[in-house]
């Protein structure tokens, strides 16, 4: 099968978009034509090298579309399903997914190796092997992927909305509502305003916080922030350890979540200082793989009962969870087409990341015909 897709050769290229050959189903797999992607910084990050896959790669991770073709042993789908992706695939047989934690299942061992579990490339350009990221390639009209890594879309979310759900959603959502476990009336600091940080300030509301702090440089996030339930902005971690105190009379935040592009480890210490005695810091941001040290006083630290963890893919069972999520969506207690500031053709895709970095976007999604 034949297919467009964004391709990046090498760090620090931008994304080409080529023509290339696509995989047919083998056992266990379906082909599915993408109908929505999401620009994630996850993607990104092989640009820049942060957290790069093997080169070649066609991007993306966040999709949702139809099944068009289904490989051997299928009986979870047919052609005509809707689905939406995940990057942790739930195999429901290993012991992580059979005890409830599905983002830890064994099989994400190969999420970001070049080739499948056949040691086959997903695409191919001439002779030439091409990987997807996470096993997935969403940047693309059509990609094959394990059936472990899809999940059912009801007919009433709309594919860009589905998409984001896909990863960003469910990874923002889930840092606060299961791995800072926020509860009733706790106050709640949100670092970055982008896609996963929006997600993590909804989930906080759910969940029943009574401030909802976001830390973002940008103006534009501040604003956008409130209306999807901030409490209250800052624009720098100085002003919001002021603002909390404050509020706190002293006590500072239960649970903080580091959500923004890119973490660096001398950042820790001050966002630690943010945090109650017992509280929660959850990380969800993404280092440069280069880095290796933080700065944190780590003696307050113990001696305050503090907690530090590390959110993967915000402790979600897409089984289960995503159908939470399109509940919430339906009684209007989680916004998804508002995170969706501009939509793009493939053609597009290095103008949406450019306007990630420049702060214009909450979330960019491409759209294909």
């Amino acid at each position: 099968m034949k297919t467009h897709a964004a391709v990046l050769w090498k760090i620090g290229d931008k994304w080409s978009v080529e023509a290339l050959d696509v995989a047919p189903p083998a056992a266990g797999e379906v082909t599915i034509r993408v109908r929505a992607a999401g620009l994630c910084h996850s993607d990104d990050h092989n640009v820049t090298g942060d957290m790069a896959a093997p080169m070649p790669v066609v991007g993306g991770h966040e999709g949702a579309g139809e099944v068009v073709e289904v490989g051997a042993g299928v009986d979870r789908f047919e052609p005509g399903d809707r689905v939406v992706t995940f990057p942790m695939p739930a195999c429901g047989r290993c012991q992580f997914c059979s005890r409830g934690r599905s983002w830890l299942c064994d099989l994400s061992a190969r999420t970001m190796s070049a080739t499948s579990s056949g040691d086959r490339y997903p695409f191919t350009k001439g002779d030439t092997g091409i990987g997807a990221f996470t096993q997935l390639g969403v940047f693309s009209e059509y990609t094959t992927v394990s059936e472990a890594q899809v999940f059912a879309l009801p007919d009433d979310i709309p594919y860009g909305a589905a998409a984001l759900v896909g990863c960003g959603v469910s990874t923002g959502y889930g840092a606060a509502v299961r791995a800072g476990d926020v509860a009733p009336g706790d106050i709640v600091i949100v670092i970055g305003a982008g896609g996963v940080g929006m997600a993590a300030v909804q989930g906080a509301a759910v969940a029943g916080a009574a401030s909802i702090v976001v830390v973002d440089p940008v103006a534009f996030k501040r604003d956008e922030a409130l209306r999807f339930g901030a409490t209250h902005t800052a624009a720098d971690l100085a002003e919001a350890s002021l603002l909390v105190r404050e509020l706190t009379w002293g006590r500072m935040a239960d649970v903080v979540l580091v959500t923004v592009g890119v973490m660096h480890g001398e950042w820790l210490g001050e966002m630690a200082e943010l945090v109650s005695k017992g509280g929660k810091l959850v990380m969800t941001a993404v280092t440069p793989a280069s880095e290796t040290s933080v700065s944190l006083a780590l003696t307050p630290f113990a001696m305050s009962g503090k907690s530090l963890i590390g959110n993967l893919a915000g402790f979600t069972n897409p089984q289960a969870d995503f159908a939470e999520i399109w509940r919430l969506y339906r009684a209007g207690r989680v916004k998804l087409d508002e995170l969706i500031t501009t939509t793009y053709g493939l053609d597009e895709i290095n103008e949406g990341y450019a306007d990630m970095h420049a702060g214009r976007n909450i979330r960019g999604v491409l759209l294909f015909d």
